[in-house]
């Protein structure tokens, strides 16, 4: 026990230690920092660089945080509703070929997603959305195979027999989906919501390649440039890092529960 208890101390350490150590580093002054152990405190703290990423004029990463809530929140809500419904589809609804459409669509889920950017890339450039707020999202908003896959097997253990009887009482399709399945989702639409948010506030590459420029930077570019443009300002960094890693954990504390119960309940079957 007591060996159990000091190997998730030390994981704990491991996972904690950076986050602790970026926050502590982003109250710091540049010559704290270069004067001062990592590890010690910031002696007096300061706001100093917060102040520039959220109001200075020459940095605009207050812009970049718009932008990225904007992306993820389209994204979310364009993920949910076709991952739900076709969710349903593969789950309840009886069509030819369904399990054979749906294993080769989480197929999909074999291929690296580095395979698919460059086709990506010129579908959105010929359509004319490079550097654009939809070329952004238009990717992403329809739906993801591991989304499907996750919802279609908690939809599968839904009873079949609550399915029955509200179809004897002449709901549809859709007064089932909305009245019997989605208000016993709401632990898997939950844990769903939380990991399309952290994947696409983290995405790095897609937003990389298909903007260019400050007008549609988000916080995971916006932190890379900063990186070049303020080489050895690690201060600056670091509250980039923290601003950037804040929602994060917000998102975290408040579906937690959410997200252990879908844990518990949630077999692949």
């Amino acid at each position: 026990m007591v060996a159990t208890y000091a190997v998730l101390l030390a994981a704990a350490g491991a996972t904690l230690g950076p986050l602790a150590l970026s926050f502590m580093t982003s109250f710091k002054t540049p010559r704290q920092f270069a004067t001062q152990s990592a590890l010690t405190a910031p002696d007096p703290w300061t706001g100093e660089n917060y102040r520039a990423l959220l109001g200075g004029q020459t940095v605009g990463f207050g812009h970049a945080l718009l932008v990225t809530t904007g992306v993820v929140v389209v994204v979310l809500i364009g993920q949910l509703t076709t991952s739900v419904m076709a969710a349903f589809a593969f789950a309840r609804l009886d069509f030819p070929g369904r399990d054979l459409l749906f294993w080769a669509y989480v197929a999909t889920l074999m291929v690296p997603p580095v395979v698919t950017v460059v086709p990506l890339y010129l579908m959105v450039s010929q359509v004319g959305l490079r550097n654009t707020f939809w070329g952004l999202v238009l990717p992403y908003i329809f739906g993801s195979p591991y989304a499907i896959f996750l919802l279609r097997q908690y939809f599968r253990g839904i009873p079949q027999e609550l399915v029955d009887a509200a179809r004897v009482d002449g709901a549809g399709p859709g007064t089932v989906l909305l009245r019997i399945i989605l208000p016993l989702s709401r632990p898997i639409m939950a844990t769903l919501g939380v990991i399309t948010v952290v994947t696409h506030w983290n995405n790095f590459l897609w937003p990389l390649i298909i903007t260019n420029g400050s007008a549609w930077q988000v916080v995971t570019t916006a932190t890379a440039n900063l990186q070049g443009r303020y080489n050895g300002n690690w201060t600056l960094v670091m509250a980039a890092t923290t601003l950037a890693m804040a929602p994060l954990m917000a998102v975290f504390v408040v579906f937690n529960k959410q997200i252990v119960s879908s844990i518990q309940i949630t077999g692949f079957r």
